[in-house]
């Protein structure tokens, strides 16, 4: 070995009964570090994962598209049909249709993401020591994988419907990766119940398809009492709204919903990180017992 050799000295790790909560600035910057040493884990998990879900797959990436599109498609025919009827809307009601439910798309993908990557690393979390960011990170991963795939569809119909692009269109996509956020701040909320209960995952997908019906997805926002009231306390509205009005119009009609909603979100978010970081060795003992 070379004298002349300079060897950094490996990290040591202190544990120590006592709550991390007790010393909230060492536990933000080791919460900091994580994130920022599980990038490349992160990215092979995503890796990984993108594959085997589409390797076994007849359809392959065609499944990205498949659901937005067949639900956007059952309400446009409802419309036309007269079997509901939707009031006016600024854009093409099948433009607009698809425009929501691509979205919204967007928005499960990223909720079940954390309860997903978290439950099939099930058995890497009892036998390996790494940091558990990596996981979040690789769900939120394949959730843009996935939004990257279905923004062709709204590339389409932009070109199908004729509808102009303005300077809302670059700002839409900060307004969906808010949207992404908030899913996964609902996501991380029930994953610690999620990974021991599997009643859980049963329930979100009961619960999202009533949650679907009660956001202006494939109708604009009511204005009469009580589905207005419905429409201003649920969180998604104003984001899913939002992104596309500024897709299709360059105008933020409610900006202080979004705000509050984005501000409140963050806020959220990191309460949720600090509890999945505490949660995370308790499940681990749970599952190992």
């Amino acid at each position: 070995m070379n004298e002349n050799a300079i060897t950094k000295p490996l990290p040591v790790v202190v544990h120590t009964p006592e709550s991390k909560l007790r010393s909230p600035m060492a536990m933000a910057k080791e919460m900091w570090h994580d994130l920022l040493a599980s990038r490349e884990l992160a990215w092979r998990l995503m890796v990984r994962d993108i594959s085997a879900q589409y390797r076994q797959s007849f359809l392959g990436v065609f499944w990205a598209f498949l659901p937005p599109i067949a639900m956007a498609m059952v309400f446009v025919v409802l419309n036309s049909r007269k079997v509901i009827n939707i009031t006016e809307t600024n854009i093409p009601y099948p433009a607009f249709a698809m425009f929501g439910t691509v979205l919204w798309q967007v928005f499960v993908d990223s909720l079940n993401a954390p309860l997903k990557v978290v439950t099939a690393a099930k058995p890497m979390l009892a036998k390996i020591n790494f940091p558990k960011e990596a996981l979040i990170l690789s769900g939120v991963g394949q959730t843009l994988f996935n939004l990257s795939i279905k923004l062709v569809i709204l590339m389409v119909v932009f070109v199908i419907f004729k509808i102009p692009v303005t300077w809302g269109v670059p700002l839409s996509i900060l307004a969906i990766l808010d949207l992404v956020l908030l899913g996964t701040m609902f996501g991380l909320l029930i994953t610690p119940a999620g990974v021991l209960y599997t009643d859980v995952a049963r329930g979100v997908s009961l619960i999202t398809g009533l949650w679907f019906f009660v956001t202006p997805v494939v109708y604009p926002s009511p204005k009469n009492f009580p589905f207005s009231l419905l429409a201003t306390l649920n969180p998604v509205s104003p984001i899913l709204v939002g992104a596309r009005d500024l897709a299709t119009e360059g105008v933020l009609h409610n900006p202080v919903a979004f705000f509050i909603v984005t501000f409140i979100m963050l806020v959220v978010l990191m309460i949720t990180w600090v509890v999945y970081r505490l949660a995370i060795p308790i499940l681990v003992e749970r599952m190992s017992a």
